[in-house]
């Protein structure tokens, strides 16, 4: 089987074996807001035409590709669900030398019924259920970081933070982002954005100090973005944790280290999980996939 995690900026695709195995892989920055014109068979006939050629035919999609900007809008399915409800749930998409399916994202809604939608990130979780013994939280870091329930091999539901959208637009878009100079991450600003975020007050109030330390030279330029990165993930994570003793991350290397570091400020256990999440994700879906 051949399974794809196409988002918005990047695509990866893993040739995995029955047993669950990845035995090759690809990344490349070929993500869906690069495909002009529905271009979508093409570019994956490209990426993957090798795999097809040695004898797979079974393709499985998952992630953005799947939104109303992809190669075809595949409907939200309700939490919770687990590899076997979005398996049941796959859409079938046109693609000449292979069958190709497209994986469901999720829907849920918060305390007062705001809807709540993800794409991708429920295979990734499904990936790791496995590893999972009792109800636990998992959280996915990125531009829309997820914090899901799970338990009995089902996402039950999940909240979803806009702290890395949130980042860059403060840093690109406002007068806070003219005072930050373009450097690499400062631990010690991190740090003390994070204990910024656990004071009295609201995160409105606290952003604004970015500027005043700053001008006060209180916070050097070259650690402005730490510190604002810090503030922006210690609120996330408090808001988000909900008392629990241990966090399951998910995630790239870099940016699930700092979520550790919040949790671990916060008090809780940190456990950072495999970055191969969604190959296995995508490979326990697809044994259940109905594929002739």
């Amino acid at each position: 089987m051949i399974g794809v995690d196409w988002g918005t900026s990047s695509f990866r695709a893993f040739r995995i074996s029955p047993d669950g195995r990845i035995t090759d892989r690809i990344a490349m920055q070929r993500g869906i807001m690069t495909v002009s014109d529905g271009g979508f068979a093409p570019v994956l006939d490209k990426a993957i035409g090798n795999w097809i050629a040695n004898g797979e035919r079974h393709v499985l999609l998952s992630g953005m590709i799947g939104s109303r900007q992809g190669w075809r809008e595949a409907p939200y399915l309700p939490c919770p669900a687990g590899p076997r409800e979005l398996a049941a749930a796959l859409i079938p998409v046109p693609f000449e030398r292979a069958q190709v399916l497209l994986v469901p994202g999720l829907s849920d809604a918060d305390e007062t019924g705001v809807p709540e939608v993800m794409r991708g990130e429920e295979t990734q979780i499904a990936g790791v259920l496995p590893e999972l013994a009792v109800e636990s939280i998992i959280c996915l870091p990125g531009s829309h970081s997820k914090w899901a329930r799970v338990a009995d091999g089902q996402i039950l539901g999940y909240r979803t933070y806009l702290s890395g959208e949130a980042f860059a637009a403060i840093r690109g878009g406002t007068i806070l982002g003219r005072m930050m100079a373009d450097t690499p991450h400062e631990p010690a600003a991190f740090a003390r954005g994070l204990a910024r975020a656990a004071e009295p007050g609201h995160i409105l109030h606290h952003l604004f100090g970015v500027r005043t330390l700053a001008l006060m030279h209180s916070l050097a330029e070259t650690e402005t973005g730490s510190y604002l990165s810090g503030l922006l993930i210690g609120h996330e994570v408090a808001a988000a944790l909900g008392g629990a003793a241990r966090v399951y991350l998910v995630g790239g290397a870099a940016l699930t280290a700092l979520y550790a570091q919040a949790i671990l400020a916060a008090r809780a256990t940190p456990i950072i999980l495999s970055e191969d999440a969604a190959a296995a994700g995508l490979a326990l879906i697809g044994a259940h996939a109905p594929w002739t």
